[in-house]
């Protein structure tokens, strides 16, 4: 295929890899973003052997490596009886697989770095509200009257919240899921018992989750971090803080008293983010001169843990089709086919445990609690659900062109170090 020049809506993980993919294959890339300054925007999460063979691919997971934590166990009990609810350890399938914690702003910050090096620049500034074609290509229209373009090909990596995706061939709305959370990044605290490779987290029926997660350090100066999360509903927070942030703190201890050192560290509602989620898989990623990816393309709620993930599986997907097509028309609809099995898989499976772990339910957490911990241990589930945390229940990389990372090789030293 002939070098294109290719707009990108949306300067986060996605937008970035695909930025450089589509530079280093020799076209010529425009990256937009919405905010003045293009930034992170939340905690932290765990780059699943998925998404960490997507960077690998593109010369990056020593240096996410060196910022983030290795993760071995996802563990989870009840708050009240301390019954295990949840066990997942990678190892429970040969090849040595596990998980990184990053802070958000050390995934950002190693793909911005990159894309500069690779001299892509973000353009910040620009809310992207339309696509208009043309005989000479693809515009964009911006929220204040701007028209930018034409683009042979525009790639909508603008969120969960995307205004490109209704010009997909066939599109649909993110489903409002009731249940949130509130994620804040704090020091870590040694000498606690939460595990510094696992991700641990206690639940109180399926209403309330609390969660610590070792996220290693935004920059290799910085201290050791953890992501502190706890599940509510977006429409109950501001009577959540109308009975202020020292009720909220007993309530948490109550369930939680190990806590107490990280909740001594929150000083106000404002220090926190607070995370909406909503469900939906469209049918069609793609459009005339568009093609779509990561959370514009599908979102759900984060109980499996694969957004970034994803996100960044449909970059090497849409480079691969794009490598392997003589026209885009080709391209586009592969690039679909090539994601549609593991994006379908995991979308489904996520809607269906998420009721489980996030919900006004009052019997599926009985059944959860009742059955979780033994299952867990009885063969294949300890391999399933190992299979399904890592995002490799269904085998993502044939279809993109990757081979996974051999796990037994230790990362080598970043050069950015």
């Amino acid at each position: 295929m002939k070098s294109m020049h290719v707009a990108i809506a949306g300067a986060g993980p996605a937008g970035l890899a695909m930025a450089l993919y589509l530079k280093r294959a020799g076209h010529r890339v425009t990256l937009l973003e919405r905010f003045v300054t293009a930034a992170p925007v939340g905690s932290g999460l765990i780059l699943q052997p998925t998404g960490l063979t997507v960077l690998e691919d593109l010369g990056l997971f020593s240096r996410i490596a060196a910022l983030g934590q290795r993760i071995d166990r996802l563990y989870g009990a009840d708050a009240r009886s301390g019954k295990t609810v949840l066990d997942v350890r990678y190892d429970a399938v040969r090849g040595g697989r596990y998980g990184i914690a990053v802070h958000r702003a050390a995934l950002f910050g190693v793909l911005q770095e990159a894309a500069q090096r690779e001299g892509i620049e973000a353009e910040t500034g620009h809310e992207i509200n339309g696509l208009e074609q043309g005989s000479a290509g693809a515009s964009l229209s911006t929220a204040d009257g701007r028209r930018i373009g034409p683009f042979d090909l525009v790639i909508d990596a603008s969120g969960a919240r995307s205004l490109l995706r209704r010009h997909a061939l066939n599109t649909c709305e993110p489903k409002r899921l009731p249940y949130g959370a509130f994620w804040v990044s704090l020091r870590a605290r040694p000498g606690l018992s939460f595990g510094v490779n696992s991700l641990v987290q206690r639940y109180r029926r399926a209403s309330t989750m609390i969660g610590v997660l070792p996220i290693g350090r935004p920059r290799l100066q910085d201290d050791p971090m953890v992501a502190f999360f706890w599940s509510t509903k977006p429409d109950q927070v501001e009577q959540l803080k109308q009975r202020g942030l020292q009720a909220w703190k007993e309530g948490i201890h109550a369930l939680w008293p190990e806590c107490e050192p990280y909740l001594a560290q929150i000083d106000g509602f404002e220090q926190m983010t607070l995370a909406r989620y909503g469900h939906h898989t469209l049918p069609s990623p793609y459009g005339q001169r568009l093609a779509i990816i990561g959370d514009a393309a599908h979102s759900t709620s984060p109980q499996l843990g694969q957004g970034a993930n994803m996100a960044l599986l449909d970059a090497r997907a849409l480079i691969h089709a794009l490598q392997q097509s003589d026209t885009l028309q080709q391209a586009l609809p592969r690039y679909a086919a090539s994601r549609r099995r593991h994006v379908r898989t995991f979308q489904a499976m996520s809607a269906m445990f998420t009721p489980f772990y996030q919900s006004d339910s009052v019997w599926l957490p009985w059944v959860r609690d009742q059955l979780a911990a033994r299952l867990s241990v009885v063969p294949p589930a300890p391999q399933m659900l190992a299979r399904m945390v890592a995002g490799t229940l269904v085998d993502p990389f044939t279809s993109i062109g990757l081979q996974e990372r051999d796990w037994n090789i230790a990362p080598q030293p970043s050069a950015l170090g």
